[in-house]
């Protein structure tokens, strides 16, 4: 089993790059202090070993949001393109699993798992599109209504000609311009 804990110099090296971005990018996050930020991750070790995760695989993670019901600051991935470190992979385990050849390593909804987070929904992926232009060379996949993945389809977005769009694929396609983007709820 992975350990989901890292060490005092991870820990303090992750801080210190998520500072950065933090006040490089205060439009983010008005109203929100980073000691209360670090206070809360310092708090819950599994959520930073996620967002070590994010980090790893190129996805940025920034504070976007605080949901004053659960008390949690809501971190998405804003890196400007698609996370690097998660393209080129299918949907889901049944969408991998059908592959007969040219399989992909994995798939997003295994990945996000295994990282702790979960794919944005196309509410959150238009939500990120307020805070700034991402996926403009890339595209990542988002959350899929039952309804569609039934008949193997999967959604993904992008933004192009200064519009977000939503668009549909096969679940079983995998691109190396497609990712996905995760949320985490610390």
């Amino acid at each position: 089993m992975i350990s989901k804990a890292l060490s005092t110099e991870e820990k303090d090296s992750l801080l210190k790059v998520l500072k950065t971005r933090f006040e490089k990018n205060m439009g983010r996050h008005p109203g929100i202090k980073w000691e209360e930020v670090q206070a809360k991750l310092e708090n819950n070790p599994e959520k930073l070993w996620s967002l070590d995760q994010m980090e790893l695989t190129e996805g940025e993670p920034d504070v976007v949001d605080f949901d004053e019901k659960s008390g949690e600051f809501i971190f998405y991935d804003c890196s400007p393109e698609s996370p690097k470190g998660r393209r080129s992979l299918c949907y889901d385990r049944a969408a991998l699993d059908a592959r007969k050849e040219y399989k992909p390593a994995n798939s997003i909804m295994d990945m996000a798992a295994d990282m702790g987070v979960e794919v944005l929904t196309e509410e959150q992926y238009r939500y990120l599109q307020t805070l700034g232009n991402f996926d403009l060379k890339t595209s990542s996949w988002i959350i899929t209504p039952p309804e569609i993945r039934k008949w193997g389809g999967a959604l993904f977005g992008d933004r192009r000609y200064d519009h977000v769009f939503t668009y549909h694929n096969g679940a079983d396609s995998y691109y190396a311009a497609r990712g996905f983007r995760s949320v985490l709820k610390v």
